[in-house]
């Protein structure tokens, strides 16, 4: 009896060092898996903060050229006060896109903009006087380059929506978007002919 319970021990003893390598395994597994995870959860958080970075630009640039359609409007209204349907439209797009949420509401409502403003911008084709008038001409040329500054952002914006939704459609990135619900960005869309104010000849 005696010799089976030391034949037992030194069998135990052993196996100990066949569970010490297992557990170890276990645990270097572990910590692999660990690494891996934060380093791919990282990644995710680090792509949608520049998605947002890039939104806020979009943003700041919309929001310069919705500072600069009152003055316009008010402008031409001194040379063409019979316009009152276009003016309406264009303060009524200019609103909708201040009260805009979502990147996709921002993208129809400035697609509205667009639209209204080239309807406001070719008003000044009739009148020679009002293309002249030095506030106008400053009025259009900031617009202008608000025009170009949201062209800019939107592609950048796009640039990063595109790399940040590749990453949650992917694996291993598609797990880790389940998991700590990364959701797909929208777009900023353009309209087709929108990227740029409609060109009014000055000089006529």
């Amino acid at each position: 009896m005696g010799n089976n319970g030391e034949g037992g021990g030194k069998a135990a003893i052993a196996l100990l060092p066949i569970f010490m390598i297992i557990i170890g395994g276990l645990a270097v597994v572990g910590i692999i898996l660990l690494v891996f995870g934060i380093t791919n959860y990282n990644s995710l958080v680090t792509k949608q903060v520049a998605v947002e970075e890039q939104e806020s630009n979009i943003d700041t640039q919309l929001q310069r050229r919705a500072d600069l359609i009152p003055n316009l409007v008010n402008t031409v209204k001194s040379f063409a006060k019979h316009e009152s349907e276009v003016f309406s439209e264009v303060t009524e797009a200019r609103e909708k896109l201040m009260a805009a949420d979502s990147m996709a509401e921002k993208s129809e409502a400035n697609e509205q903009v667009d639209a209204a403003l080239g309807k406001l911008i070719a008003i000044a084709e009739s009148y020679p006087e009002l293309k002249s008038d030095s506030v106008y001409v400053g009025l259009m040329d900031e617009l202008s380059g608000t025009e170009n500054r949201i062209s800019y952002a939107r592609q950048e914006y796009n640039a990063s929506v595109n790399d940040y939704n590749k990453s949650i459609r992917s694996f291993p990135g598609s797990i880790f978007a389940a998991m700590f619900g990364f959701e797909k960005a929208d777009f900023f869309e353009a309209a087709e002919g929108t990227d740029t104010v409609p060109e009014v000849n000055l000089d006529e």
